[in-house]
């Protein structure tokens, strides 16, 4: 069987922003409360921003591929890559119109997708850099792709209904054209750095291996230690992941972190905690919204007293505990969607000692962190649908339970 990977993720920024707008049980968390101390940190290219297209998917895909590329190479900060991702989104939205039409129109064709298209992607057809592809033909500096989603997706619905009773060869090419007109030709070669490369070229020069990757994920409606598609619409591809009990799921990524490697993260974001400034907080709704006396209800809380009272610890809210049973039922009862992904590449802890993770999005230098989210640990453990890790990183013994050598 074809080996697949992929994270599911589709989320841009407006339509987090209308999710927010539906939240009314609890504010959400304020970044003024918190002081955060880095306690690893590897090292990421430059913010992007995907803008008004649903495609975090390839911008964070791409950004963990770099930082691949970085610690291979042990590259200084002036070398580092930066690839091109309308290379890779034309490439994907080509795939997939070939699909839909093979299916009647029974896939999901809309902008999202999955880091395991990305992979397939790099597979099949290899990638450029930025200077080589913007995919900026259009008329805008940041990639503005509502026209051009609604545009495929109605040429292929008119291709499905298959007017002439018989399709014909060249429909595949008005779909590139269209690709073309937006997006711009493909040249065939290109240069960098006084050297002349095909994509493919350009994906060996920098050792990029799609089969160094695998995917993993934790649910229990698979067995453990086996492969399975997961159920979203994104994974169009029906990639496969590695299946693993919560607690080896967590131990890969911060086996990942302290090798050195960095993790390309999928999952949830709808929830309150999940703010516009830079926080990742699974809040617990029940007890934010029952906590305090009725004495305090009315007078408000006691001060501390003494001199301490200013440097008192700040009580930040408190986090729901997360089990094995706890995820599968968020997931089962779609609280936990496919909703975005992102870059995974360090650690970092609060004031009160609390373990986060640190988060590289695609939304552009914004935020109290400048493009950086602070993500808990429980926040991790319950709403990561999946991750994307270098084999390399796996810890040795779980390796050997999913037969990757």
């Amino acid at each position: 069987m074809k080996k697949s990977f992929f994270i599911f993720a589709a989320a841009a920024l407006l339509p987090i922003v209308a999710a927010a707008q539906n939240r009314t049980a609890v504010s959400a968390p304020k970044t003024s409360d918190y002081q955060f101390t880095t306690v690893k940190e590897i090292p990421v290219t430059s913010m992007k921003n995907q803008y008004r297209s649903g495609t975090c998917w390839c911008f964070s895909a791409l950004s963990f591929l770099e930082s691949e590329v970085i610690k291979a190479k042990n590259l200084k900060a002036d070398a580092y890559p930066d690839f091109s991702e309308m290379f890779v989104i034309r490439h994907s939205y080509h795939d997939r119109a070939i699909k839909y039409v093979r299916l009647n129109g029974y896939l999901n064709m809309a902008a999202g997708s999955g880091f395991g298209d990305v992979l397939e992607v790099v597979r099949d057809y290899g990638l450029m850099p930025q200077s080589a592809y913007s995919g900026m033909n259009y008329g805008y500096d940041l990639p503005v792709q509502g026209e051009l989603d609604a545009v495929l997706k109605g040429y292929v619905q008119a291709v499905i209904t298959n007017p002439n009773k018989k399709l014909t060869p060249v429909w595949p090419k008005g779909f590139d054209g269209i690709l073309d007109a937006y997006l711009g030709v493909l040249p065939e070669t290109f240069e960098e750095n006084g050297k002349t490369y095909t994509a493919e070229s350009y994906r060996d020069a920098w050792g990029i291996n799609p089969d160094d990757y695998v995917n993993l994920s934790s649910y229990t409606h698979h067995p453990f230690y086996s492969q399975f598609a997961i159920e979203v619409e994104d994974n169009w591809r029906s990639g496969l992941c590695y299946n693993l009990p919560l607690d080896e799921f967590m131990a890969v990524i911060d086996n990942a972190l302290g090798n050195g490697y960095t993790v390309l993260w999928g999952g949830d974001v709808s929830e309150t905690g999940f703010t516009r400034d830079g926080l990742a907080i699974l809040l617990d709704e029940e007890a934010k919204a029952t906590s305090g006396s009725d004495q305090e209800r009315w007078v408000g809380p006691a001060k501390p007293e003494g001199a301490e009272a200013a440097e008192a610890k700040k009580e930040l809210p408190k986090e729901l505990e997360v089990t094995q049973e706890s995820r599968q039922i968020m997931f089962d009862e779609k609280t936990s969607t496919d909703d975005h992904g992102m870059h995974l590449y360090g650690i970092a802890k609060d004031q009160n000692g609390t373990k986060y993770y640190l988060i590289k999005n695609s939304w552009g230098v914004t935020g109290a962190y400048d493009g950086v989210w602070y993500m808990s640990e429980n926040f991790v453990k319950a709403k990561t649908l999946n991750f994307v890790v270098n084999k390399k990183a796996l810890p040795k013994d779980i390796a050997k339970k999913l037969g990757i050598k």
